[in-house]
């Protein structure tokens, strides 16, 4: 793919094709006999492929990907040198080499992705995302921040006559406990897929209207989702509204809402009543 775009949301896309067409490509070569040497196989290529290009053309940059040795810790009075460089960086990379390990080991799906994220500290908004992109290499397609895609005007009103009902993207494995009653609150329809990314990208495309996530996720699950969904002008919060935000101390991130702004208020009201 020749050199990389210097533009970092650029930059973000190139490493997150060049990742997915990897993945692909192991997937190709490996099969899906054994799922679980393939799930690890695609963890390792993908992350060591966008650290290796990550120290070649950003090597003054920080780095926080869910393959780093200790990346779930929460860092305290006790931290190593690798946290102290993220934690006082001017700009981090929050990276997922391959969301949806699960999908990504089974034949025929495409809900998996690759997330890369940066974070700026000097960044004018509360999460500090600053570009972004979200490879879906089995689709054939990655959404970065550098051109956001044009989100589909159409309001909705859900359970509203002649109109259409609200599409939640929910987790296949572990949707939250109370993400039923709050659909039928709501007058709304659970559309089940895999990794948080490609829940995120169906909102940006307008394939569904809104996902909700209480359950425990990390700063890489949804770093590179949000940084392109609010380029793209959609919602994204915490579930009690409270805002998003990125290399904090413990990388926890454990629930979040991203929808169409004219959801917002009803499902962060929906929410309070009863994610409680």
């Amino acid at each position: 793919m020749g050199s990389p775009p210097m533009i970092d949301g650029a930059f973000a896309r190139w490493l997150a094709a060049r990742a997915g067409q990897a993945l692909l490509g192991l997937r190709s070569e490996m099969g899906f006999a054994d799922a679980g040497a393939l799930r690890s196989a695609g963890d390792k290529v993908s992350h060591d492929l966008i650290r290796t290009e990550l120290a070649k053309w950003r090597p003054g940059d920080a780095v926080l990907s869910e393959e780093d040795e200790g990346s779930r810790l929460a860092w305290a009075a006790e931290v190593t040198a690798e946290a102290v460089s993220r934690l006082t960086a001017d700009r981090v990379w929050i990276i997922d080499p391959l969301d949806g390990t699960r999908e990504f080991s089974e034949e025929g799906r495409s809900d998996w992705a690759v997330h890369v994220a940066l974070w700026s500290r000097t960044a004018p908004t509360p999460h500090g995302l600053v570009g972004g992109a979200v490879g879906l290499p089995a689709q054939q397609r990655v959404l970065g921040t550098d051109y956001p895609p044009a989100y589909p005007p159409t309001r909705v009103e859900a359970a509203a006559p002649g109109g259409r009902t609200i599409r939640l993207a929910a987790s296949r494995s572990r949707p939250p406990v109370f993400l039923t009653d709050l659909a039928e609150d709501v007058g709304a329809h659970l559309v089940p897929m895999g990794s948080a990314g490609a829940k995120i990208a169906a909102v940006v495309t307008g394939e569904v209207d809104a996902y909700i996530h209480a359950g425990g996720q990390y700063e890489w699950d949804s770093a590179a989702p949000v940084a392109v969904a609010t380029a793209t002008g959609l919602h994204a919060s915490r579930i009690d509204g409270s805002a998003l935000r990125y290399n904090e101390a413990d990388p926890r991130l454990p629930d979040l809402l991203v929808c169409r702004e004219d959801l917002a208020s009803r499902l962060l009201a929906a929410l309070q009543r009863h994610s409680g």
